[in-house]
């Protein structure tokens, strides 16, 4: 699978045919990528973990998976995938477009349930795994039934596919407990949001702090002050890894020079960008492209 396809900050690429948004990948890291750093999208996504186990963030909050565990992306949550020490983790991606599940006129089922989700006015469960939830097995029979019915796509596999989706939806929200509340920190969400944005659409340019701070309608000492405690990182090594991540994906898809990926990559002094992707990577960018192509 091609990570530059599957992988994008705020993703736009339309998955699966446009009439039925729903679509499935199957992943490995770090065979096919090493990281999927975070980002959001409009669409939902389930992460189904197969075998080994990784490192998941959701809102910006780290979460330790394995084998069998089921995570549940809603529109908008920033998310990320990490490899964990050096174990390799597979997964089935599902990512599926929220039209699936209503229809374009007043709809009572998005109204009363959905539009909770998209708008974050209520806190779902997002990883369910057998030890801790109750009604796991449930959840894992509803996609493992959509997954049995892509292997062959029979006539009106659409129709099988949605009742899935329902009944995952309808387990879910009659778990709910009473006093669901809304998401926190969403304000601070919704910020941080930004801030990745403007680094996808501008990583490869100059940005520095004076420039984010603006953007926020921070002063630069709150903002380095608000993005560390979130991101628990300062923002110029965040900036610096996003770069790093941009430039691996550059030396597997493209035959272009490492002194030409560097400069693609944002980083305009090639010695620093050497002993930079050589500490994260444990190796130089000649040797990374050798052993992963």
């Amino acid at each position: 699978m091609n990570i530059l396809e599957y992988e994008n900050y705020e993703e736009k690429k339309a998955h699966g045919d446009d009439s039925f948004p729903y679509i499935t990948y199957l992943c490995t890291i770090p065979l096919d990528f090493t990281s999927v750093p975070t980002h959001w999208h409009n669409e939902y996504e389930i992460i189904y973990i197969k075998k080994g186990a990784g490192i998941i963030s959701l809102d910006l909050d780290y979460h330790h998976v394995k084998s069998g565990d089921i995570i549940l992306i809603v529109p908008g949550q920033l998310h990320s995938i990490e490899q964990k020490d050096n174990e390799t983790m597979e997964y089935e991606n599902i990512i599926f477009g929220s039209e699936i599940l209503t229809s374009k006129h007043n709809d009572f089922c998005y109204n009363h349930f959905f539009s909770s989700l998209t708008k974050r006015t209520v806190q779902v469960p997002t990883i369910f795994n057998a030890s801790t939830c109750s009604y796991y097995c449930d959840i894992a029979k509803c996609i493992d039934s959509a997954d049995e019915i892509c292997k062959t796509f029979p006539h009106g596999y659409q129709l099988a596919i949605k009742s899935y989706l329902f009944q995952m939806f309808y387990i879910i929200f009659t778990n709910l407990p009473k006093d669901t509340t809304p998401v926190k920190r969403k304000k601070s969400l919704d910020k941080m949001k930004l801030i990745i944005k403007y680094v996808e659409n501008n990583y490869a340019d100059n940005i520095t702090i004076e420039d984010m701070a603006r953007l926020c309608d921070f002063s630069q000492s709150h903002f380095m002050k608000f993005f560390k405690n979130n991101m628990e990182v300062s923002f110029i090594e965040y900036l610096n890894n996003y770069r790093l991540t941009m430039a691996s994906r550059l030396l597997l898809s493209s035959s272009s020079s490492i002194i030409a990926i560097a400069m693609e990559s944002g980083f305009d002094n090639l010695s620093y960008f050497n002993r930079l992707f050589k500490k994260k990577y444990e190796m130089t960018p000649s040797e990374f492209r050798r052993q992963y192509m």
